[in-house]
């Protein structure tokens, strides 16, 4: 699973490669990816000829506006990776979409795993096509958020463990279980702490957690995990998971205090962490 950090890797990189640029012609060879247009046609019709704006990031969703007033869709954060090509280039088996510009290859979306989606959707209505969208919590990554607005946030939640409050969205957005299991370690929470336990130091040291951890990963481009998921445009990996603190290190020495980082169950997710300095 991908989560911020990956995502705004990759829209950094979509919004220089093909921001400007006009879709000369849309193929989608696969089948799956497009539940919500009536076929391939009609899919296509909404994107050829149009020019691709700028290139933003929806909690995890990539959003490239287009100069018709749409915005084509793009979520891989649970599945499939995006590529840049030439139109030389082999087109893969796992291609479900190529999208070709009149100047500058070709953007592949490849997928093995039937959850990458694409669609086209009116930008003013893009809330309504993704209702999650209204819900969610501080972006961290798209502006500056103080750490008092954070703390009258999270303690709105005061009986909700800390674990859970991170990957529910309700508080930031765009954090899955590798983010939130890397946050808590730096901020030397444990994962069952519920909020209405914590002192305001620990608030603060809890906020500048999700703030850095978050920055550091996308300023590395991102972790692939073991699933080997997520990678950037050119097929690299993402050059933070070798700083990784706890997720899948389990049996292995904590590198902050050399306790020993261990896997748990919590509430019927898998979560790392050291216990040795996780108060």
């Amino acid at each position: 699973m991908a989560e911020q950090p990956e995502m705004e890797t990759l829209r950094r990189d979509l919004d220089r490669e093909i921001g400007g640029k006009r879709i000369k012609t849309v193929e989608v060879p696969g089948s799956g990816l497009i539940p919500r247009h009536t076929n391939k046609k009609q899919f296509a019709s909404l994107l050829e000829g149009t020019k691709v704006g700028s290139v933003q990031r929806k909690d995890l969703l990539l959003v490239a506006k287009l100069d018709t007033g749409d915005a084509l869709v793009i979520d891989i954060h649970d599945g499939g990776q995006l590529r840049r090509n030439a139109a030389k280039d082999v087109v893969e088996k796992p291609t479900k979409a190529v999208i070709t510009f009149t100047q500058g290859g070709q953007l592949r979306l490849l997928d093995t795993t039937g959850k990458a989606e694409m669609f086209v959707v009116a930008y003013d209505e893009l809330t309504t096509a993704v209702p999650e969208l209204a819900e969610l919590g501080f972006d961290v990554l798209d502006e500056p958020v103080s750490w008092t607005a954070f703390g009258e946030k999270m303690l709105r939640h005061r009986d909700v463990k800390l674990r859970n409050l991170l990957v529910d969205r309700s508080l930031v957005a765009g954090i899955g279980p590798v983010y939130a299991d890397e946050i808590l370690h730096a901020s030397g929470l444990r994962p069952d702490r519920e909020v209405s336990s914590m002192s305001t130091q620990e608030i603060r040291r809890f906020f500048r957690a999700v703030v850095e951890t978050l920055h550091e990963g996308a300023k590395h481009r991102g972790v692939t995990t073991s699933d080997g998921q997520y990678c950037d445009l050119a097929g690299q990996p993402g050059g933070w998971t070798a700083q990784l603190q706890v997720y899948e290190r389990d049996g292995l020495a904590c590198q902050r205090c050399r306790g020993v980082v261990s896997k748990i169950k919590l509430t019927g997710r898998t979560v790392y962490l050291c216990e040795s300095c996780q108060v």
